[in-house]
């Protein structure tokens, strides 16, 4: 295994504190914390980023997330274990995530506005752009899990 190949907070702070005030901002908004953990855990399994995967799980289970949802996370669209809402949730970050595949469906859009609402969507929106952000510095940077 590779070591990290430069550490991004040291060469542009700037760049990487704006991202941390995006995921502040994000934090803060009316976006439950559990679906923002859904999101940061679902679409890093994704993007295959084992820092974030360990990171955020530890997060989700730290706020309450029972283990068991968290290891279906892989197989969402089968399992019994999430509600509408994080159905909706979880197929806008499959498929943004994914966005140079087919992009985001109108099923998909119009499912996740129809369960949660223009203001949630936008913020979820906004919650899947930047976990994708920290999970490519973390890919492209070799960031490993301690």
């Amino acid at each position: 295994m590779q070591t990290q190949r430069i550490d991004i907070n040291k060469v542009t702070p700037s760049a990487y504190q704006s991202l941390i005030q995006l995921d502040k901002y994000v934090n803060e908004t009316n976006l439950p914390k559990t679906l923002y953990h859904l999101i940061k855990v679902r679409a890093s399994l994704i993007n295959g980023c084992a820092l974030c995967i360990q990171s955020h799980s530890n997060d989700a289970l730290a706020g309450g997330e029972s283990s068991k949802r968290l290891l279906a996370l892989n197989a969402w669209a089968d399992s019994p274990y999430f509600t509408n809402e994080e159905r909706a949730v979880l197929a806008l970050t499959d498929e943004t995530t994914l966005i140079s595949h087919l992009g985001v469906s109108n099923e998909t859009f119009d499912k996740a506005i129809e369960v949660l609402g223009e203001e949630k969507v936008s913020h979820a929106i906004m919650a899947i752009a930047c976990i994708n952000a920290w999970n490519r510095i973390g890919r492209a940077t070799l960031l490993i899990p301690e």
